[in-house]
């Protein structure tokens, strides 16, 4: 993702050799930064063309103070056994990896914690480095709050923690008197990836959520496909426990007490109920049995074909009031043969994305 870094064609120019080094300690996130090369292009050679800044591009992106010399940075790593999470711890949970049981502890927090505002400036750097088009946010608005998994070991006889991932939330107001949290912002660390963690956090969120009566529901914003992956995962275990979603009612279809259910039960909005329904319709359905297979293949391109419709009705509401070349500009339409390939390509698609959410399910 260095391209919100150093541009779309995530290039620099001007150096042989070329390594740039940013480190962060584990636990109090202390940065260093250092570019090292061979060789750097000479303006007076290159008629008056400059190597790329690099020390600037990342230090306009890091907050002040990161360290330049190795010595020092390697000096203060020490300081880390000193380090405690910020907020209040919300659950712990073990991973076994290559044998061993490893502990991890999930916190939540907010912008008002002592030291947190410094903490986060630092930890929000990673965001532009492994999610596409990310932003820094106003921490300033106190509608925010955070989630936080730490990695707890052993050294010396000591605790000490790493941080291993972090998700953000913003509270909206929700009428008359609620709040609808939406989640922001979800990163796992390359080191901590693939095993679990970030199922651990949503249901964490999940569950403090469930305590508070002023929530609604939970939304998510501009999910990526890893998290919605996941979402889907944990909503569809969740979900699979509730009476409405039992595989006779999930055959008659999607209904209102599905809706109800999983918005009073587990907080989920209307629109990812609906695709959980799906996902577990087509564990219920038996393809051995052609009409519960046709059942299940017109009820999903059924809502595939929605937006369709929409643009139809548009149509013909707009030839009224638009030239013809204003109304093929403002349009985009495709024939009906064209519409059936892709609502099947559709349907293949989203058919394949919830048999691996299944399959997790299975192994679970």
């Amino acid at each position: 993702m260095s391209h919100q870094i150093f541009g779309e064609s995530e290039s620099i120019f001007g150096y042989k050799d070329l390594r740039v080094e940013l480190y962060y300690s584990a636990a109090k996130l202390t940065t260093y930064l250092n570019v090292k090369y061979s060789s750097k292009i000479s303006p007076e050679k290159f008629d008056g063309i400059y190597a790329d800044d690099i020390r600037k591009a990342i230090a306009e992106k890091i907050p002040p103070g990161f360290m330049t010399s190795l010595d020092d940075f390697i000096a203060t790593l020490a300081k880390d056994a000193t380090f405690k999470p910020f907020g209040e711890m919300l659950h712990s949970y073990k991973v076994e990896r290559d044998g061993k049981d490893r502990q991890f502890e999930i916190y939540k927090t907010n912008i008002d914690e002592p030291g947190f505002r410094e903490y986060h400036e630092r930890l929000q750097t990673f965001v532009l480095w492994y999610i596409d088009a990310a932003s820094y946010i106003d921490v300033d608005d106190d509608k925010w709050q955070f989630y936080l998994i730490f990695e707890k070991y052993v050294t010396n006889g000591d605790p000490m923690y790493a941080i291993a991932g972090y998700m953000t939330m913003y509270n909206y107001y929700a009428y008359p008197d609620q709040i609808r949290p939406r989640i922001s912002q979800v990163l796992i660390l390359p080191p901590f990836q693939k095993q679990g963690h970030c199922a651990q956090l949503l249901e964490t969120f999940y569950k403090d959520c469930y305590r508070r009566p002023e929530v609604l529901d939970i939304t998510a914003e501009d999910p990526s496909e890893n998290f919605q992956r996941v979402r889907d995962f944990v909503d569809a275990k969740n979900c699979f426990l509730l009476p409405s979603f039992k595989p006779e009612a999930l055959l008659r279809g999607f209904s209102q007490q599905m809706i109800y259910e999983a918005q009073q039960k587990l907080k989920i909005n209307k629109r990812q109920a609906r695709r959980v329904y799906e996902i577990l319709r087509l564990y219920a359905t038996d393809e051995s049995k052609p009409e519960e297979v046709r059942s299940y293949r017109l009820d999903l391109k059924k809502r595939l074909n929605q937006p369709f419709q929409k643009n139809s009705r548009d149509y013909q509401k707009l030839q009224h009031v638009l030239a013809p070349d204003e109304l093929s500009a403002t349009l985009s339409n495709i024939t009906g043969e064209e519409r059936m390939k892709l609502l099947d390509q559709m349907y293949e698609e989203l058919v394949e994305q919830y048999r691996r959410i299944l399959e997790r399910l299975a192994a679970s």
